[in-house]
């Protein structure tokens, strides 16, 4: 097999956006863009990819990282010039190149794989994916060859004819070349058209000139070639995107009360047998134990859940959740928590950068933040770590099998020791031994006919 190399065209603003960001860096399913041409292209096996980048370059490159190599299109002159970019990188090895735009972020690896094979069986030195599209508006029309159903040439809407524009069959705007055909050729792409920009597609006519041979792979799926330029492009592509990975989950065994109503970022991994009911939202990279009860109206993100673990009416974030735990509903687990095995958090109940030990409770009404809480330890109603003293955090230690009654606030830094009873009410600011019974309270004084 040929070695296989990418571009992936990632240099324009994206004007028609109207934001500040980046277009090929809005995200689709928690994902930018880009990202999502680059993961799908990586599974093809391609040894080198190459994204060229112009506004807002450091952003692309902080988002992939080394995932890809990197090229500057200072002006933006046209596909065939950007392409033109990656010569010093690529020019001289003999392969195929595909090349993708950043803002399709629908296409797949196996739609790729279907182009590489196509190319290679017909032996051309370019290959066009096109799809077949309902209404063609704005986009390059691909005109075949009547005979062998190979393409003649690709026309952009602004030059062609009528009998051009009546085409359906578009251009999706990803090729696959015989690599050092490509920068060869491009070295002959003029920019005489109305936009005076050097176009990709008159590669094609310059081969055809040349006696070569150009195919064309058409994608079944017109949904995967979605080129996204504005909002109302980046909602079709959420919706797409979203139905793809609930279809996919669906498939492994995940059951969704209402899919419409449940949204998984690209990165989520679910174990089957697991229920995710509506309003459900799995932000970034978060993977789900089997078994689970997720939702509804239950927010996780960047977060890791054990198996059968219920999360109802909750948001979790960049924490980490074992098996068997009951969160919620209406609880708040902030970053940097872990909660072991059969924990309880119940309503009301706010844990930030703390952990849990198994078996451990805060049921409701309880404030537990910078803390190490050990296991089978009860923390009553209203509980409070009082970690803050408005410059510093100070941690709270509450050992294995202690009972904190109603109403408690721990000053840190402060220690709770094994199997120790706080009493309720109680506002303990020394260390509680082992054993022990701290109570913290003034003593119950009551004024007789004070009322009177």
């Amino acid at each position: 097999m040929n070695k296989r190399y990418a571009v992936i065209l990632a240099a324009g603003k994206g004007t028609r956006m109207k934001s500040e960001l980046y277009k090929v860096l809005h995200p689709v399913c928690g994902k930018p863009m880009v990202e999502h041409v680059v993961d799908q292209v990586s599974q093809t096996g391609a040894e080198s990819i190459v994204t060229v980048t112009g506004h807002g370059a450091e952003m692309v490159k902080e988002h992939l990282g080394s995932r890809s190599s990197y090229v500057l299109q200072e002006k933006q002159l046209g596909t065939g010039h950007a392409v033109m970019q990656a010569e010093e990188l690529l020019g001289d090895k003999e392969g195929v190149t595909i090349v993708l735009c950043g803002d399709t972020p629908l296409i797949s690896s196996e739609t790729m794989e279907a182009l590489f094979t196509h190319h290679q069986e017909t032996g051309a030195k370019a290959t066009v994916l096109t799809a077949g599209a309902e209404d063609p508006s704005g986009y390059g029309r691909v005109v075949r060859e009547q005979e062998t159903g190979n393409v003649l040439r690709v026309v952009e809407q602004k030059d062609a004819s009528e009998a051009e524009l009546a085409i359906g069959e578009i251009n999706t705007g990803t090729y696959c070349f015989d690599n050092e055909t490509l920068f060869r050729v491009l070295k002959q792409v003029g920019n005489d058209n109305s936009q005076g920009e050097y176009y990709l597609p008159d590669v094609i006519g310059i081969l055809k000139d040349e006696g070569e041979t150009v195919s064309a792979w058409k994608t079944p799926d017109f949904s995967e070639t979605i080129g996204v330029n504005d909002r109302v492009a980046l909602a079709e592509a959420e919706q797409t995107m979203k139905r793809r990975i609930n279809t996919y989950w669906m498939r492994q065994g995940v059951t969704f009360i209402d899919d419409a109503q449940t949204y998984i970022s690209a990165d989520a991994v679910i174990g089957s047998d697991t229920v995710l009911y509506p309003g459900t939202i799995l932000n970034g990279n978060v993977t789900i134990g089997s078994k689970c009860k997720i939702g509804p109206h239950t927010e996780i993100s960047d977060s890791v859940v054990g198996s059968e673990t219920v999360i109802r009416h909750s948001v979790v974030s960049e924490s980490e959740v074992g098996s068997s735990v009951n969160i919620g509903p209406f609880a708040h687990i902030r970053p940097a928590s872990v909660l072991a095995d059969e924990v309880k958090v119940g309503n009301f109940v706010e844990v930030k950068k703390a952990s849990f030990g198994k078996g451990s409770k805060a049921s409701h009404l309880s404030y537990i933040g910078d803390a190490e809480i050990g296991s089978d330890v009860n923390l009553g109603c209203g509980s409070i770590t009082v970690n803050y003293d408005g410059k510093q955090k100070y941690l709270t230690k509450v050992k294995d099998g202690a009972f904190v009654g109603c109403n408690a606030n721990l000053i840190a830094p402060v220690t709770i020791g094994e199997n120790a009873v706080v009493a309720a009410g109680s506002t303990i600011t020394e260390d509680v031994p082992s054993q022990s019974l701290s109570i913290a309270r003034s003593r119950q004084t009551n004024k007789e006919n004070y009322i009177k």
